[in-house]
């Protein structure tokens, strides 16, 4: 390869400025003589080599027509791999064809419903770690996994792999606690109440957070209205040695950074099969240096997870491949039959996580009630802690303001946003049809509804719930208010809620 790429053209670098977003892409001019003479496709891979020495780098290769992008005599680089190649501009490379990396064949086993050992899925993961996977190829795999079903032996080699092929935190004490949820229940932001209250009461509780996959927001979504959650591993030791806690996105630390790119190719298309959301979460919490996790699984029709058999079978898995990786794991199984708190989009939750911890009054009780449980259950981790009593240390960190206190510093301490996002100026109320009480809220369609008014890539796009199950309407009284930027998705938003009611209104007289 290295002889071949020695006789041919050099191409001096360009750099063009797309966000790509973790794939590699190179560019390369129709009229390029390499284009017309050596075979090279729009879409096929490619070896970019340093002259002299360097590993090469692989990127997938586009074809343009525009000089304006890329000349016939350039090579023309996304804003990822040009900083991969970390060259300057106008540095003569050389191309090559890439070889298809062997661990596709484990791919097309899987595919054929093959179970796979851990030296497989570590190849696998590390050819997607070194850009060797296109995204179609990462999506191959992510399907092969979800439709022919994971055994928890792979999960725990998939979880392995992941842990393996980035960097590893460890922060020298014997008990670092963690909390995450499952997902898909709406507006259920828990851990921004959770992290300020476990670390006021002086437990470690270092917070790698994730983004929205096909939900409304995400953790560091949410957290992003407040402060910086793109922190360095320097920052994070730091921040933890200051205040024993932050709530950052984990996408920057290098953790588990398979993680972060098969969740870029899940999120386009609404995946989150069980096996790779238990490899997600635990391979992330172990590369986070957590020795004690507190899982949250939902139970709802209209969750994840829809009915306590299939919630205590991912408890199992969740508790076996914890085991193994020596990670301490508690697994509570929630009520998710409707949205948790009265917002849902970043700016919305933001509000509801404030007036919590500053004891509002307006503050949303389930919200408060389900954190406080939450909490306690973590703080019970602590040795000096007896069963049953997390609870009420919880609640009077909370009503003291301690709580307050700890998250304003945790929020200092990244980087406070001194402007905040205001909520989205185009504003739609939808009513109650007729008289009754509500019977149930669908958490699926409302968190359509909420990403199709633009959150959470909006921050101020979301849904306000004007009313929850239970609650007594009238007709024509407003259930829930749209909350858009831009007219295009305020109108997507407004005729998804017209079309399939997410909110389900038992009459009175039905109900006696």
């Amino acid at each position: 390869m290295k002889n071949k790429t020695s006789t041919m053209p050099s191409l001096k670098l360009r750099r063009v400025a797309i966000d790509t977003y973790k794939e590699n892409v190179a560019y390369l001019h129709r009229d390029c003589l390499l284009y017309r003479t050596e075979g090279f496709q729009a879409l096929s891979k490619i070896e970019i080599h340093r002259i002299g020495n360097g590993n090469p780098v692989i990127a997938v290769l586009n074809i343009v027509d525009d000089e304006i992008i890329t000349a016939p005599d350039q090579l023309g680089l996304s804003e990822q791999v040009f900083q991969q190649l970390n060259l300057a501009e106008g540095t003569e490379v050389f191309i090559s064809h890439a070889s298809p990396p062997s661990s596709l064949k484990s791919v097309h086993l899987k595919i054929a419903g093959e179970r796979l050992s851990y030296d497989a899925y570590h190849k696998i993961i590390q050819d997607i770690v070194n850009n060797r996977y296109s995204k179609i190829e990462i999506t191959a795999f992510l399907v092969g996994c979800a439709e022919s079903g994971m055994e928890r032996d792979e999960i725990l080699s998939l979880t392995r792999a992941m842990v393996n092929t980035g960097e590893r935190l460890d922060w020298g004490e014997d008990l670092v606690s963690d909390k995450h949820c499952i997902g898909g229940i709406p507006g259920n932001r828990t851990t921004m109440l959770i992290v300020p209250i476990v670390a006021a009461h002086g437990m470690l509780i270092p917070k790698t957070s994730s983004r929205a996959i096909t939900s409304p927001a995400g953790t560091a979504d949410t957290m992003e209205v407040l402060a910086n959650v793109n922190q360095s591993q320097q920052k994070l030791r730091k921040m933890v040695h200051q205040q024993r806690a932050f709530i950052v996105w984990g996408g920057t630390a290098n953790l588990a950074p398979a993680d972060d790119i098969l969740i870029a190719v899940e999120r386009p298309l609404s995946m989150d099969s069980t096996g790779q959301m238990v490899a997600s979460i635990l391979s992330k919490k172990v590369a986070a240096g957590a020795t004690h996790l507190l899982i949250d699984i939902p139970i709802g029709k209209t969750a994840k997870v829809r009915n306590s058999t299939e919630g205590q079978k991912l408890r199992k898995t969740f508790q076996y491949v914890g085991d193994k990786i020596g990670l301490h794991i508690e697994v509570v199984l929630t009520n998710g039959s409707q949205p948790i708190g009265r917002g849902i989009g970043p700016v919305l939750e933001t509000i509801d996580v404030m007036k919590v911890l500053e004891n509002d009054p307006e503050a949303p009780h389930d919200l408060r009630e389900k954190s406080l449980q939450l909490a306690g259950r973590i703080i019970e981790f602590d040795f000096d802690v007896r069963g049953g009593q997390g609870y009420e240390i919880a609640r009077d960190i909370l009503e003291s303001g301690r709580a307050l206190e700890k998250m304003n510093a945790i929020i200092n301490s990244q980087g406070r946003n001194l402007v905040l996002p205001e909520l989205g100026k185009l504003q739609h109320q939808i009513v109650a049809s007729k008289d009754g009480f509500i019977e149930a809220i669908d958490n699926l369609k409302i968190a359509r509804i909420a990403r199709l008014a633009g959150a959470p890539m909006d921050k101020s796009a979301g849904i306000y719930l004007n009313k929850k199950v239970g609650d007594n309407v009238k007709k024509g009284e407003v259930l829930f208010t749209i909350y858009a930027q831009f007219n295009a998705d305020f109108k997507f938003a407004i005729a998804a809620a017209d079309k399939e009611p997410s909110y389900s209104i038992q009459s009175e007289l039905n109900h006696d």
